[in-house]
């Protein structure tokens, strides 16, 4: 073996037993952070929120933040850093860019009692769950077995903790583990585009907005139809491309979105109440998508056409808008769904701007 090979050889060892204890000192100097979530103001530091409505008028509606993927979290590749990363540069591992995992087009959503956030994407074909209690977000894109999402667009907590998904392409409702592992599916025999879900949990009983089909499926826990309700019209109680539908306290709100109205159905499929209807001014409904109801009986419907929320009293009496079009904090460009948390948080898929967007109910009428 030659001289020169000798030194090369001494240099690589001195290198490397540097770059050891490199590692070993970053190691000690910071301990890994826990992970956390946390909500992208998406406004500059010091800037003060949107609320709505705008002063002098007393707040009900202040914007908190918003939801995009994995910029949401910090703690794990925050405390990598150190020691983990100077590791991995000095052996060559991760100079390869990776794409970021973020929303593309967010449809809908449902917040559970443990404080996730599962987001339905028909851009990336998957469903994002926002973990705040583990500090850590998941990308769901297997719907059942080796068959993966297409359009996933409702999402609901169905019978013992499983999620449930309905995807327009497939045409059925695809259940999920809170894991995210495939546990079956249901409807694709009688469904034809199902969007919207809903659950009534007391009853047992799955509501599926068929927008083609023009109705709602009502299926039991277990996936079988029990009944239907609506059918193709514009008469009172037939629907026209129903897309989103919300449960709460005995009624079943339905976005009759070609109808350009909401309505509302008892258990039994009667029609309690209609409002809403086509026109040019704020307030009205010209392709209404999203619906949900806060523990106050407040109606939130998103116009995706103008680019609002808008909010309702109980008996459909139009209170006041929440948004506008744009690309700013508290603007939108073509919402689709909305959903309430148990806390009164309002969160509103913005789905042409890549997010979603969250307010705080402060109470008061």
């Amino acid at each position: 073996m030659s001289r020169t090979h000798h030194m090369q050889m001494r240099r690589r060892r001195r290198t490397g037993a540097l770059a050891v204890a490199a590692v070993l000192a970053l190691g000690a100097c910071g301990a890994p952070q826990a992970p956390v979530m946390e909500l992208d103001p998406g406004t500059e530091p010091g800037t003060q929120a949107p609320m709505w409505p705008p002063g002098p008028n007393v707040p009900r509606y202040v914007y908190t933040g918003q939801l995009t993927g994995a910029a949401n979290f910090r703690g794990d590749e925050d405390s990598r850093s150190g020691a983990a990363r100077v590791f991995a540069w000095i052996v060559g591992l991760g100079q390869e860019e990776t794409a970021p995992v973020v929303l593309r087009r967010p449809q809908s959503g449902v917040s559970d009692e443990r404080g996730r956030v599962y987001v339905t994407d028909v851009g990336r074909q998957a469903v994002f769950v926002f973990d705040e209690p583990e500090g850590k977000l998941q990308v769901w894109d297997m719907a059942n077995g080796g068959q993966r999402f297409v359009a996933p667009i409702g999402v609901v907590i169905g019978a013992r903790d499983e999620v449930l998904v309905t995807d327009a392409e497939l045409g059925a409702v695809f259940r999920l583990d809170r894991d995210g592992n495939p546990l079956g599916s249901f409807g694709a025999d009688v469904l034809q585009r199902p969007t919207g879900l809903a659950r009534d949990a007391q009853a047992g009983r799955v509501y599926v907005a068929d927008t083609r089909g023009n109705d709602i499926k009502i299926f039991d826990d277990a996936g079988l139809l029990v009944d239907y309700l609506g059918r193709g019209g514009k008469d009172q109680g037939e629907l026209n491309a129903p897309t989103y539908i919300a449960f709460r306290a005995g009624r079943l709100y339905v976005t009759d979105t070609l109808n350009s109205r909401v309505q509302v159905f008892d258990p039994d499929g009667r029609v309690l109440e209609v409002f809403g209807e086509r026109g040019l001014y704020v307030g009205n409904l010209a392709r209404p998508k999203g619906v949900a109801v806060d523990d106050e009986g407040n109606v939130y419907v998103v116009e995706s056409f103008y680019d609002h929320l808008l909010v309702f009293d109980p008996s459909g009496r139009f209170l006041l808008p929440v948004g506008g079009t744009g690309h700013a904090p508290g603007q939108f460009y073509l919402p689709a769904g909305v959903w309430i948390d148990s806390r009164n948080r309002v969160y509103v898929a913005d789905m042409f701007n890549g997010r979603v967007s969250i307010f705080q109910f402060l109470g008061g009428s």
